[in-house]
């Protein structure tokens, strides 16, 4: 029973203590290349942290495969909140598109909390031969095939939000995979293509030069620095909502009082009024949920694009 109690003792002296944690740096890995929304948004947060913390928060990014290489390394590192993950919303519509990831985004994850969440605009060329929501579904409707929407690959989010749109309406459009965002923005503004589903600051420069066109905000409200643009609902698409978003995980089995420990530190930075200014000009809205609240938006967004998916015979590439 003395050796029992001895080995239990030492257990739970081995485990981190939430008011100690950390006592060391921590990795934030990214999935993706520097500069990026989610690099940016991860590398304020990390530094936010690191003056909370007097540790050092380092920001790694492991690019490739569509974010699921650094999403891996995080699934398979130790759970002691010492490895994190700075994920974008692709954490799910990847599980819904790749059959075979090592990973189950469901079970080998502890959400920790969302981060923010960047509305998403359907913004038209300004050849396109729609000037509002409602005209460019109902040209799509009598010109099958004829209108080009751009994204930045095959199985983005933004190839997704097209299918979503189809599915919704029953219109038929073009898909114009290009390698990235930017090259998509490129093709709208020489009129190569009709419309994409471009983030906030992605689109923020040229909606203000005029040389693209804001059709909708595709979320449940408008975007304050656009009060203007009316939301997909109210431009008579309800249901097509596609915010996109950044979120913190850890890999499945972190400690609980850990988990809460970062979600409230975090929260805290979010929550400050200096915190929630910048993040808007940046084109996102911080959020800071518990995790309760990010474990399900997990869950309904797999759900969501897992049906997307299949309905649309979509291919990762």
């Amino acid at each position: 029973m003395k050796g029992f109690l001895s080995g239990l003792a030492l257990c739970v002296a081995s485990l981190p203590a939430p008011a100690q944690y950390p006592t060391k740096p921590v990795r934030m890995l990214v999935g993706f290349t520097p500069g990026g929304g989610v690099d940016i948004t991860a590398r304020f947060v990390a530094a936010k942290l690191t003056e909370r913390w007097g540790k050092a928060v380092v920001v790694e990014n492991r690019a490739g495969a569509a974010g699921n290489i650094g999403t891996d390394a995080v699934a398979k590192s130790a759970p002691d909140g010492y490895t994190l993950l700075m994920a974008f919303s692709s954490h799910a519509s990847n599980a819904a598109l790749y059959p075979s990831l090592p990973f189950d985004v469901t079970r080998d994850f502890a959400s920790i909390t969302l981060v923010a969440t960047a509305p998403v605009l359907v913004v038209a060329s300004l050849q396109a031969p729609a000037k509002t929501l409602r005209e460019l579904i109902d040209y799509a409707r009598a010109h099958p095939g004829a209108i080009r929407y751009a994204s930045s690959g095959v199985g983005t989010p933004v190839h997704l939000g097209g299918e979503l749109m189809m599915q919704l309406t029953g219109i038929r459009m073009t898909h114009v995979p290009y390698k990235g965002i930017a090259p998509a923005m490129t093709a709208m503004l020489a009129g190569e293509t009709d419309i994409t589903y471009a983030a906030v600051v992605s689109a923020m420069q040229h909606l203000k030069s005029g040389k693209l066109r804001p059709l909708a905000l595709a979320s449940g409200t408008r975007y304050p620095t656009l009060p203007d643009v009316p939301t997909t609902a109210e431009a008579g698409l309800p249901g097509f909502e596609m915010d996109y978003w950044y979120a913190l995980f850890g890999p499945a089995g972190t400690p609980p009082a850990v988990v809460q420990r970062i979600q409230r530190d975090t929260a805290a930075i979010l929550n400050a009024p200096e915190t929630r200014e910048y993040m808007l000009a940046q084109g996102s809205i911080a959020v800071g949920s518990t995790p309760e609240v990010l474990d399900a938006l997990v869950r309904r967004d797999l759900a969501l694009w897992s049906k997307v998916v299949k309905t649309g015979g979509v291919k990762a590439e």
